[in-house]
């Protein structure tokens, strides 16, 4: 592989440095090959229900006519019909996931770092009638063992990479409270929506920035956990008395505690 790198590099304009792990050509290859499995059950369940329709058409005879042709026309279009939706709905629904993703632990995300775009999810997928030539994905595959960020022609034209979601350990939930309370844990019903919402790359985010905290200037410091902070409120409201008098550091590690801490039933 020319040029090849295995994570991706980025940096906040407030000078928080991070990296995600690259996808490899294998291992999106194994998803793809998951998703045309996927793909297949789907279109035979289509196919099965057009024909089921044209069958319809035959025993009602004033209908039978326009069932058939239709029947016969989405034949011909369901296979590409269906690949490309089937990416763009997983896609769009399961931040940048589909089944074969999933299984894989890939996740498609923007190369800047900013949020995935319902415009670049429908853009690298309808690059996939592109990558698939002239057969068995190759143009796709060549340009990912090409690419120093194993991007197929979609994600160039998307401006997005597939990386690898990789379990973060636990922390030492001292280091992240500094040894203040979690006022959080007095309503275990808000914890858990909060769980819901956030994805482990926002989780891993938010416990990188409190363990590397010193590291970063005062000012940047500030608005890291302001903007941070800022995104976690709007996700689960926690009651005022529990936040009033709270900063946006101490809440950030707050809700890195609720992330990361082992829950006993």
């Amino acid at each position: 592989m020319l040029g090849k790198t295995t994570s991706l590099h980025l940096r906040t304009p407030e000078g928080v440095a991070f990296e995600l792990p690259l996808a490899s050509p294998v291992s999106r290859c194994l998803a793809l090959v998951l998703d045309v499995l996927v793909v297949t059950v789907i279109v035979q369940i289509v196919r099965f229900v057009l024909a089921a329709l044209a069958n319809m058409g035959m025993v009602l005879p004033f209908i039978g006519d326009s069932v058939q042709d239709f029947s016969m026309a989405a034949m011909i279009l369901i296979d590409f019909v269906v690949w490309i939706f089937y990416g763009i709905v997983m896609e769009w629904v399961w931040r940048g996931r589909t089944v074969g993703k999933m299984v894989m632990k890939l996740q498609v995300v923007d190369e800047r770092g900013l949020d995935l775009g319902l415009k670049q999810i429908i853009m690298r997928n309808l690059f996939r009638v592109v990558d698939g030539l002239p057969k068995f994905y190759l143009v796709g595959g060549l340009c990912c063992l090409l690419n120093r960020r194993c991007q197929r022609l979609g994600d160039i034209a998307a401006g997005t990479v597939v990386i690898r979601r990789v379990q973060v350990n636990e922390p030492e939930l001292e280091q992240v409270l500094d040894g203040k309370e979690n006022s959080f844990r007095a309503f275990p019903h808000l914890e858990a929506r909060l769980r819901q919402k956030i994805t482990p790359d926002e989780a891993r985010i938010a416990l990188d920035a409190v363990m590397r905290r010193n590291e970063l200037e005062p000012k940047h410091r500030l608005n890291v956990f302001s903007e941070m902070a800022d995104f976690f409120r709007g996700l689960s409201e926690f009651p005022e008395e529990t936040v009033i008098g709270l900063s946006d550091e101490q809440y950030v590690r707050n809700v890195v505690d609720t992330l990361y801490r082992k829950t006993v039933l």
